[in-house]
């Protein structure tokens, strides 16, 4: 079960259920990746919902990453998410939200 105190979430992908986090590492491997962008601007197109699906594979590979998977961007690119695109959006929202508010204000409703 994802702990969502601890910055988890749950996703299921090709079947299986993960559990995604994004820890300092996984957060400077999104940050390299990003490239010029900061994470300031991915959290800002969120809020404005002007976000990318390369910001969405981009976030859930770093939480599949923090959470320990040894899969690679193309290994998710082709994965079955269930939920689908809806999903996969709202599992990276959950991930910025949860890595970046304090425990207490944190909702389960993301």
């Amino acid at each position: 079960m994802a702990n969502p105190h601890a910055g988890e979430v749950a996703l299921v992908i090709d079947g299986e259920r993960r559990v995604l986090k994004l820890t300092l590492g996984a957060l400077a491997e999104l940050e390299a990746a990003l490239g010029a962008d900061t994470l300031v601007a991915l959290i800002e197109r969120y809020e404005e919902g002007a976000f990318s699906t390369r910001d969405v594979l981009g976030l859930l590979l770093a939480g599949l990453r923090g959470g320990g998977w040894h899969g690679s961007a193309a290994d998710l690119a082709r994965a079955d998410i269930g939920g689908g695109p809806i999903a996969a959006a709202q599992a990276a929202a959950q991930l910025l939200a949860r890595a970046f508010t304090l425990p207490e204000a944190q909702c389960d409703g993301l």
